[in-house]
């Protein structure tokens, strides 16, 4: 039998990160909530939730002595270490900054700002929205055509080389992005039924191949 995965779900108190645990758990994932820098850096993969306003997340990470942790992941997944997986405000962190919470950092491991949905819709986006897919990418292996997902958010990253999915909310709205084993996601895929639960499944296989290597 197939060992099931060490996951490392940064608990830096925000939000509700047990759903995100219980779903990497019933993906076939041995997921752990931690602020043990130790335990996040020996786990097979990481995952950073997020929640709420951009600032209050930055800052408690900062307040758990994780944002140095999470930002030194976070890069060497870019170049192909351990993978990471960022979640709704945990993908908006990836970026420099956010309109929403000016004078705050965030990681910084993409230079660009994070910015408010445009006007002309409701905000915010609190709803199931179809998503285009890159279904090239290892992410989507397995996803049905227009799959739909759930969202809740009032601002979104800016379309770059590391978009791999969109969705229509008056504009175009960045809904993930992939850099090697870095991925994130605007939407929540422990919310998101069986999409969501193959995308995780999906992490979980990047997690078994990275082992392999």
């Amino acid at each position: 039998m197939t060992p099931r995965p060490s996951v490392a779900v940064f608990d830096y108190g925000i939000g509700n990160l047990r759903s995100a645990q219980k779903a990497l758990q019933f993906a076939g994932a041995d997921a752990t909530l931690t602020s043990d820098e130790e335990l996040l850096r020996e786990a097979d993969g990481v995952v950073l939730p997020g929640v709420g306003a951009f600032g209050r997340c930055s800052e408690a990470l900062t307040e758990s002595g994780l944002f140095e942790v999470a930002t030194s992941l976070a890069k060497e997944a870019t170049q192909g270490g351990k993978p990471f997986l960022g979640i709704c405000v945990g993908m908006q962190l990836l970026y420099k900054g956010s309109d929403e919470s000016t004078g705050v950092q965030g990681l910084g491991i993409i230079n660009e700002r994070i910015r408010p949905i445009p006007e002309g819709v409701k905000i915010p986006q609190m709803q199931w929205n179809k998503l285009e897919c890159d279904f090239s990418h290892p992410m989507f292996i397995g996803v049905e055509k227009d799959p739909w997902v759930y969202f809740v958010h009032s601002y979104a990253a800016p379309k770059t080389k590391e978009s791999v999915a969109f969705c229509d909310y008056g504009t175009e709205i960045n809904a993930a992005i992939a850099e090697k084993n870095l991925w994130a996601t605007q939407f929540h895929p422990e919310k998101s039924g069986k999409t969501g639960l193959l995308l995780l499944g999906n992490f979980l296989s990047l997690l078994r191949n990275f082992e392999r290597e």
